[in-house]
């Protein structure tokens, strides 16, 4: 049984579609959980262009059930969490760089394998798949033995699509790419998933002022809970002005989850002088972003994107996982279940705000 989309912004259908059987370098994962990413809403709304009908779904937790004849890091019974697929093998990710890794589009957003071929079929003609090499909106799944990352059986499985990516990319910015030091100040500028795992990750680094910026009093709310210091209230002016007011001359470090050009903007201009923000949000293709010239370069502000937060998924995600179990990184706070069945609520309760983190539970 697979959620599938049939056309561009139509909800998704659950439908029985064949699955092949693994490759000799995939595996086949049993779904126990499934996150909902705003990517996902993104790919079925074609902002980023896919084939249609897909299978989307790029957070998938499940058990491994079979494994491929050339797959040796995993074996039938693993618990696995799915995640970005690269190739493993270019230069970039030999050396620790996957997220550059130049196959990822291929990989990850072709609607299929890259040899073309996909291994979901209904009554013989083929539907797209392999999104992030999983699809994980499905009951059964096949991945590439390179996205999938063992998990401890301390973590309840239900929860563990919370670790994958949006919380890893805003985590992994924070901390493989701004790096912190303790007692520095860090703005957030959106407060969904991936702003959130920000805040809770400069918590646990030490940063003493964090100041979460969004347009909806519930997030800062929970923004609050999970570390923030202060909250400010997008919809009540300049965000940039509000945070010169809390931290005079402005803050060390800043980041925008939010993808929107006027508020990556606002995130660079809240920066004091020497100051660095990581831009996280994707705009739509072909957006541009105007910032003031002298500012960036008297002022020696710093400018850089962190696909996927610099992340190594085998490396991150056990290490996420191991703070949570610790206390100190409350994903659970933002996660809501929802029935498989369920997925177009969980879809609209995404949408609306009401829910942070959507995940579907499989029978």
């Amino acid at each position: 049984m697979a959620a599938v989309v049939e056309e561009k912004g139509r909800p998704f259908v659950l439908q029985e579609l064949e699955l092949e059987a693994p490759r000799p370098d995939e595996i086949l994962v049993r779904m126990v959980a499934a996150g909902i990413c705003h990517s996902d809403l993104s790919v079925r709304d074609q902002y980023v262009p896919v084939p249609l009908p897909i299978v989307l779904g790029h957070e998938g937790a499940g058990i491994v059930a079979a494994v491929g004849e050339a797959v040796t890091n995993l074996q039938v019974g693993d618990r696995v969490l799915l995640s970005r697929l690269t190739c493993g093998v270019c230069p970039d990710c030999r050396g620790g760089h996957s997220n550059y890794c130049g196959s990822q589009g291929v990989l990850n957003l072709s609607g299929g394998r890259p040899d073309g071929s996909t291994g979901l079929s209904r009554r013989g003609q083929p539907v797209a798949g392999h999104f992030f090499g999983q699809s994980s909106f499905a009951t059964n799944v096949l991945a590439h033995h390179n996205n999938a990352t063992k998990i401890t059986p301390d973590l309840d499985l239900t929860l563990a699509p919370a670790f994958a990516c949006g919380v890893m990319t805003g985590a992994g910015a924070v901390l493989n790419g701004l790096k912190p030091e303790a007692g520095t100040s860090i703005a957030v500028f959106g407060c969904g998933p991936v702003g959130l795992a920000a805040i809770m990750a400069a918590r646990t680094v030490g940063c003493t002022t964090i100041v979460a910026i969004d347009r909806t009093p519930s997030r800062l709310d929970v923004a609050r809970e999970l570390g923030a210091t202060h909250g400010i209230d997008a919809a009540a002016g300049r965000p940039a002005e509000a945070v010169h007011a809390l931290v005079p001359g402005g803050v060390h470090y800043s980041i925008d989850a939010t993808g929107v050009a006027a508020v990556a903007r606002d995130a660079v201009e809240s920066l004091r002088a020497g100051g660095q923000c990581g831009l996280l949000g994707v705009s739509a293709q072909g957006a541009e972003l105007t910032l003031s010239q002298p500012q960036v370069a008297l002022r020696g502000v710093g400018i850089r994107g962190f696909p996927s937060g610099l992340a190594e998924p085998d490396v991150l995600i056990p290490r996420l996982i191991d703070l949570y179990l610790q206390g100190r990184f409350p994903v659970d706070r933002m996660v809501t279940h929802f029935p498989f069945e369920a997925i177009e609520t969980a879809v609209q309760e995404a949408a609306s705000g009401r829910v942070l983190k959507p995940i579907l539970l499989f029978d």
